[in-house]
């Protein structure tokens, strides 16, 4: 009896020693788990993207992003995401009725029981009341910038891109 007690325990601990069960935070880094869509126009369908990386020593398989209702639609990266790389997910909002939206998507990764929720928000308005919102907060005016074409020449780093980009300074509006 003491032999089959004794076998049994060390099969348990054994057992416990390699089922060493893996969660999200141990093979995958969400750039961001909420993304605010902003002001939306009701009728447009609206799409975010999340970035997520690969922290892991092996290659991460996203099994399935899901999302909780059916005015969201879900893709994701089918291919398997190599350590250090990253892969997205994105989710489009059917924006259909005007009101505020949170829309959550469930996320599932091979060889991890845990499940991660992302998130959408933002706000449908209606084209009345999208076309006063874009009056009343105009999007800036993007200007062509010496620096972009400067970027395109094989004489200039991406480092150096990004330092002259910052050098750019943004226009300061007129008080009045």
């Amino acid at each position: 009896m003491k032999k089959l007690v004794l076998s049994i325990s060390a099969l348990v601990v054994s057992a416990a020693m390699f089922a060493q069960t893996k969660t999200v935070a141990d093979v995958a880094k969400f750039a961001s788990e909420t993304i605010d869509l902003g002001k939306v126009k009701q009728g447009v369908p609206t799409t975010a993207t999340f970035i997520v990386t690969n922290i892991s020593k092996e290659p991460l398989i996203i099994e399935q992003a899901n999302p909780t209702c059916g005015r969201t639609i879900g893709d994701y990266t089918k291919a398997p995401i190599a350590p250090g790389k990253t892969g997205t997910i994105t989710a489009t909002y059917n924006a259909a009725a005007a009101s505020h939206f949170e829309k959550h998507m469930t996320v599932k990764f091979a060889g991890v029981d845990e499940v991660k929720s992302i998130t959408i928000t933002g706000d449908v308005l209606d084209a009345d009341a999208y076309a006063k919102w874009q009056a009343e907060n105009p999007a800036p005016v993007a200007k062509a910038q010496p620096v972009a074409a400067a970027a395109t020449s094989p004489a200039v780093t991406p480092a150096k891109a990004a330092k002259a980009a910052k050098a750019v300074k943004k226009p300061v509006p007129a008080k009045g």
